[in-house]
């Protein structure tokens, strides 16, 4: 595999710099690079910004908005926008259940949704997990029982990430009870303000609401918003979590951490010297380098039998159990720079625009919640233990 960029690719890399240099707004560039909280109008404005340019979802096919870009560029893209500073996208839409609808969906769910996901003028949740069966998805218990044109939900979604401003949730719903736990699932499209639908906040360790309870009682929703047939809902279910996991190595933010690593050990010290002096401190930086490295490569891989056309396998699972170590590791050396500096918790340090004298260097307020946030990459889109049994089952023939 040549990874040396070719002198087209470099002159789209320019093109792209250029591009987040005059059309990101600067709040929004300052709230990503001093970890400040993004909220849901700061994704959305940027990505209709991203969507005038048809730049939202560059790996859907073309005829549903995406574009030509090869996967090499499609990976420069999204590694400028990460660099760049630019807010993460609510993924839920784009990444996750976009695919399943233009892939499985039929062609009213196509016309209806799809513009919208890309306009931002949906924004989706996923209603996968449930309390005592999110790392066993199969053994889900929401029920969906039929009755007419009609479905009948009834049941509870936990961890559910941005659903208290979702307008839409994908859920998977058991619709045969008599079966084997994976052949009695469907997959139903879900308006969050129907009758029925509560969502409960769960705070989290440093403080944040991102994640919920939803509770779905008699909650209506029609036969048409289920996307393929009744009972198949768990093969797209599996289509989707090999699409999540593919991206959710977060290659492009390690590196940004990185960077950001070595910008701050450089101003730190230790008896007198600059921290990134430290023989022990460098060696720590080096070898999160080199995972990281090695991380890249193995996506890469996976991007270019993508463009082959396979869909991510099992061994996605890899990059998903990496991508969160080499993630959650150098979020814990940016822990170290600063020492105790990073235990402060002020929650209104995390909102822009706030101007009292930081406990500290100003760097260094949002350090220790922006760790607490990274230890929860372990259990997003399955825990790290589920992706070992997957490999171990799917890959190694265990």
């Amino acid at each position: 595999m040549d990874l040396n960029y070719s002198a087209e690719d470099r002159a789209f890399r320019d093109d792209i710099k250029d591009f987040i240099a005059s059309e990101l707004p600067d709040d929004l560039r300052d709230k990503v690079r001093l970890g400040l909280k993004i909220k849901r109008d700061d994704t959305v404005r940027w990505q209709k910004i991203l969507n005038a340019k048809g730049w939202v979802a560059p790996e859907w096919p073309e005829e549903f908005g995406g574009n030509d870009w090869s996967v090499v560029q499609r990976y420069i893209f999204k590694e400028e926008l990460t660099g760049g500073h630019a807010p993460e996208l609510v993924g839920q839409g784009p990444r996750m259940v976009g695919p399943v609808i233009y892939t499985f969906g039929d062609d009213a769910q196509k016309a209806r949704y799809l513009d919208r996901i890309l306009a931002a003028d949906d924004i989706w949740c996923q209603g996968y997990s449930e309390p005592g069966s999110g790392s066993d998805l199969a053994s889900l218990q929401t029920r969906a029982v039929l009755d007419g044109d009609r479905y009948i939900v009834n049941g509870t979604k936990m961890w559910t990430s941005h659903a208290h401003y979702a307008d839409m949730m994908f859920c998977l719903c058991r619709t045969d009870p008599d079966v084997k736990f994976q052949e009695g699932i469907s997959f139903l499209l879900i308006d969050m303000t129907s009758p029925g639908v509560e969502v409960k906040p769960v705070p989290l360790m440093e403080g944040t609401h991102h994640v919920n309870m939803v509770y779905l009682t008699d909650v209506e929703v029609p036969v048409e918003n289920r996307v393929g047939e009744e009972n198949r809902g768990w093969t797209y279910a599996k289509y989707l979590l090999r699409h999540e996991r593919t991206g959710i190595a977060r290659v492009g933010i390690s590196k940004s951490q990185l960077a950001k690593l070595k910008k701050i050990a450089a101003v730190e010290s230790k008896d007198g010297a600059a921290l990134i002096d430290d023989p022990d401190f460098r060696r720590e930086i080096a070898l999160a380098e080199m995972s990281l490295k090695a991380l890249e490569i193995s996506e890469l891989r996976a991007l270019m039998a993508t463009a082959k056309g396979d869909a991510p396998g099992a061994e996605a699972s890899t990059l998903k159990i990496r991508g969160t170590e080499v993630q959650q590791r150098l979020f814990e050396l940016l822990m170290k720079t600063v020492g105790y500096y990073a235990q402060p918790d002020i929650d209104e340090a995390r909102e822009y625009g706030w101007n009292e004298p930081p406990i500290g260097s100003d760097y260094s307020m949002t350090l220790g919640a922006n760790y607490f946030v990274s230890r929860r990459a372990s259990i997003v889109g399955g825990t790290n233990e589920i992706q070992r049994n997957i490999i171990a089952k799917m890959v190694l023939g265990l």
